[in-house]
Parts: structure tokens; sequence; C-alpha cells
């Protein structure tokens, strides 16, 4: 898994290797802006390519392509090293032929040393505009770099910095070529979350990032900002976090693969719940889920009214009879039955009667749906129920109505940076609620009571918008249950679940309906090799 910084982990990494004398701040400098150059020439090729077709050398390689046609760019640097980043971009391109008009937001001689040392090698091949200059009517170019203020943006830029540029970014003079580095301007990189509330953020093209992405490249609206993300290496060495980490799911084959000679039994037996007449749709679909992804024995938990409409829909699914807690209690007396699935169609006033039945058993389970709104008058009665065995996978509306507090401060404007995030919020409920939370969104963030916490990011190439339809959640909590089944621990059912649930839906494409999740599965596990 990769890691998601902070930029503070971040600044704490670079200031590690330059203490231990391997690197020094300049060659960071330099090593980032080659980095950008070659992502911009990556992303755009046709600005690259001299005008006799050839491709334009390397930095490194030539002081000067010659072109017929010059090529222009606009940098915006800020007052700190972000600002010594765009000094450098800026100096790559002239060296390679560009035009360039190079905009300052501050005062030169109060720039950071190593951001003055390459503001003064820009000075000796171009000039630099006063921020007051910056108009978007002359500003007319084939790239805006934004090199403003980077990850560490600590509180909302000022409407001296935001209306030109603004302005700018939203005039079309870039012709949609936009770099921001690091981070477009406005955004916090630890939430990713606007720092103004009327101004949002730089809206870019391509962000470039170094060593490894900021936890804001793939939270809230960071993705929507930064258009798409590349993430350089600059030569830097990990060092330990002092808090636990924040990783970006990734899932091997590994622990997915099955035995030879295994017994169904072997891989777990899950109970799925359904609701009553006309409401069994959604646990179906999570059963369907939990038996696809390798559980051994699925069955379906129905009560009397609904067990000729389940009967006529399923094969290798079982069905036995639950009217209420009581018949809950009497399959459970069976040890073999080691995971439940309870919310997806239960009703309410069903999920009150046998959620505490469940819980009292002890067995892995995973609470969706009702199973979550049948206590939001009274969250702590739930809370005073689950276990460290229980996966809650709460979406927006189901969050907030559980952790209110936790989702009023998370959805409070942030005004200061580092802001308020996803990720905080997530693992702020798993503590209170005392077992793993997976708080859905196309920034599914997962946490455990300990503090352990992960992204399962639908964004960039993983987005699948047709994710949004109805039945894909049910889908989810049943890939969760059939995975706890098998026998994997409450988080690393949930991150690997979120993260096979979006490798189904891009495998599928557009016109997904929830249906077609299952199915998806027998590819998805050949691509893995499973």
């Amino acid at each position: 898994m990769t890691e998601l910084l902070t930029a503070a982990q971040m600044r704490a990494i670079e200031q590690a290797a330059i203490e231990s004398g391997n690197v020094t701040g300049l060659e960071l400098m330099e090593r980032a802006g080659l980095g950008v150059v070659e992502a911009i020439f990556e992303e755009w090729p046709e600005l690259a390519e001299s005008e006799e077709g050839g491709a334009a050398p390397r930095p490194a390689d030539s002081p000067r392509s010659i072109s017929k046609r010059v090529k222009r760019a606009v940098v915006l640097c800020g007052p700190g090293n972000n600002g010594g980043d765009g000094f450098v971009v800026a100096r790559l391109l002239c060296e390679l032929g560009w035009e360039l008009e190079v905009f300052l937001y501050g005062d030169p001689e109060k720039l950071p040393p190593d951001a003055k040392t390459n503001y003064d090698r820009w000075i000796h091949l171009g000039g630099v505009s006063d921020w007051s200059l910056l108009d978007p009517v002359t500003c007319v170019a084939d790239l805006i770099v934004d090199a403003m203020f980077g990850a560490g943006l600590s509180r909302a830029p000022s409407d001296r910095i935001m209306a030109p540029v603004t302005e700018l970014f939203t005039s079309g003079c870039a012709l949609g070529n936009i770099v921001a580095v690091d981070a477009p301007t406005g955004l916090c990189m630890d939430s990713g979350r606007a720092l103004s509330d009327y101004w949002g953020a730089v809206y870019a093209s391509l962000t470039v990032t170094f060593h490894r992405p900021r936890r804001g490249h793939h939270l809230d609206d960071g993705p929507h900002y930064c258009g798409k993300v590349v993430c350089k290496q600059i030569d830097l060495n990990d060092r330990p976090s002092q808090d636990r980490g924040v990783n970006l799911v990734s899932v091997g084959s590994e622990q997915l693969s099955k035995g030879i000679g295994d017994h169904k039994f072997d891989h777990g037996h899950a109970v799925v719940l359904s609701g009553g007449t006309g409401r069994s749709g959604a646990a179906r679909l999570a059963a369907r889920g939990a038996l696809r992804i390798g559980a051994g024995l699925v069955t379906l938990g129905v009560p009397p009214s609904a067990m000729m409409e389940v009967a006529g829909h399923i094969t290798a699914l079982m069905m036995a009879r639950v009217e209420g807690g009581e018949g809950l209690g009497v399959i459970l007396e069976d040890p073999r039955l080691n995971a439940l699935c309870l919310g997806p169609g239960l009703g309410q006033a069903r999920a009150r009667d046998v959620v505490p039945v469940a819980l009292a058993a002890k067995r892995a389970t995973v609470l969706d749906a009702d199973a979550l709104s049948a206590f939001a008058d009274d969250p702590e009665m739930l809370f005073s129920q689950v276990h460290k065995a229980c996966v809650l996978t709460p979406h927006g509306g189901e969050f907030a109505r559980l952790f209110p507090d936790i989702a009023d401060k998370l959805n409070e404007v942030p005004i200061n940076g580092p802001a308020y995030s996803k990720v905080d919020a997530t693992r702020a409920a798993a503590k209170r609620a005392g077992c793993v939370v997976l708080f859905k969104g196309a920034d599914t963030v997962i946490a455990d009571p300990d503090g352990h916490c992960s992204v399962s990011s639908a964004q960039y190439e993983r987005s699948a918008p047709w994710l949004a339809t109805a039945g894909s959640g049910d889908v989810l909590a049943g890939f969760i249950t059939g995975l706890l089944a098998r026998g994997f621990k409450p988080m690393q059912a949930a991150e690997t679940a979120a993260w096979l649930h979006v490798e189904c839906a891009l495998e599928f494409g557009p016109g997904l309906i929830a249906e077609d999740l299952p199915e998806q599965l027998p590819a998805v596990f050949r691509k893995l090799g499973v």
C-alpha cells in the first residue's frame, strides 16, 4: 500500500534527508522543478516538440531548444519554497527556448534561502513581474504554472491573491494547460478541502507532487481541484511517522486464493438477514456478493412472509426461517455460522429486534443501512453492544445520524489548515464505536479503534461514477461479510472489499447496476492471478 502523507510528514522527511547530509535543499528543489517539467511533457507531448516535429531535449541536455514557434508559459510564484520550485521550472523551460513571464507574490528579499537562490538564478535569465501586474487579458500562454503555496497552506489566501488568479484560471488563457506544483492554491492537502468558501481553490489540469501523494490528493474535493495527480520521485527515503499512517488501499492475490483440497466450511458460513415481503432484494444482493467473494456457504435468514419470494430467486444461496431475534438466536446455535450481515432491506423495526441478538453472539458482523438507522435516536445503545469483530458501513447521511457532532465538525467551512478531514472523522467514529468504521464515498475511508486508517479511492484512473446506483452499497456489505466468513480480520475485510467493489465497477463499466457487481469478481480475480 502507498502511504498518504500530511504536509508535516513530508516536511519531516525532507528535513531528515537534509540533516543527514545526503542532499541539500537546493538539490531537492532542482529535482522537484525537473520533475514538474518532465510531468508537463509527459502529459502534453505537443509541448515537448519543436516546430520541426522532434522532441525537445531535456533541460539538462541543452541550454536552448531552437523552435520556429516559441512556446509561452506564465509561472506564478509564492513567498515560500513552492515559489522556489516555480523559479526552477521557469529556468528549465527558458533553457528549452520557451518565453516566460514570472510573477512573484511577496518580497523577494524575504524568500527562504533556497527559494531566494533560485530567484537570483532566474533573474539572470528573465525578469519577475510584480503581482499587481497580473492581468488575465495579457497572460495568454501555452501553460500556466501554479507554484504559489503548495501543500503547506495554513490559511485561506487573501482576496488580493485569489481575485486575479481565479480570473486568470477561468479565462481560458492557458488553453486548458494548468499545472499545480504539489497542490492547487487554496487547497488544504491534509483534508482535500478548500480553505475558502468563497474562492474555493485553483482548478488544475495536472498536479505534480513528490515522493508520496498527500492525503488531500485523494480526500473530499481534492481530486476535483487537482485534475490529474502525478507523483515524481526525488530520491528521498521514508522516515517513521510519529502517528499511525494512512495508506491508499491496494490488493494482491495472496489471501484471496483458495487452497487445493479445501472444504467449503474452510471458508466460512455467512448469514444475511432479509426483510419481509417486497424487501428481500437488498439482502439477496448482499448474499450473492458474499458467496461470489468466496464464502463457503451463505444462508439468507428470511421472515415467514418473504420465504416464497426469496425461494423463487435463489439457487446456490440457502435459506433459513428467521422470524425475529428469538429465531436468529436459534440458528446461531450452530457455531459454524461465523459471519453476519444485518441491514440491507431489513427494516428498522426488525433491525432493533435482531441486532442485539446478533451482537450478543460475538460473531463477525457487518451493520449496514437499516441496522444503523434503527439506532439514530440513540447511537450509544448501539455502541454499547458492538464489539471489535464488527464493521459499520455508513454513507454520509447515516454517519451524520450516528455521529452528529463529528459530522458537524467535518461539515464546518474550514478557514485554517490543516482542516478537519474525513480521515480525522472516521478515526474518531471508530474510536467511539469501538469497531471498524467504513465511511463510504468516492474517497471511502476505513478506520479501526486503534487508529489504523486507509483510503480506498475511486478517483482519477479508478474513477467509477456508475457505482452511484441503487443496491451497490448492499453488495459492498456482502463482500465484507464474505471475507469475514473466510477469516479476514475486520479492517482487512473492509479494505479488500472496498477495493474489489471499485474493480468490479471498472470491469463492467458504464451501464452498471448492482446485480452486475458480484458477477465481475471472477474476471477481477483472474486479473489478480487468484
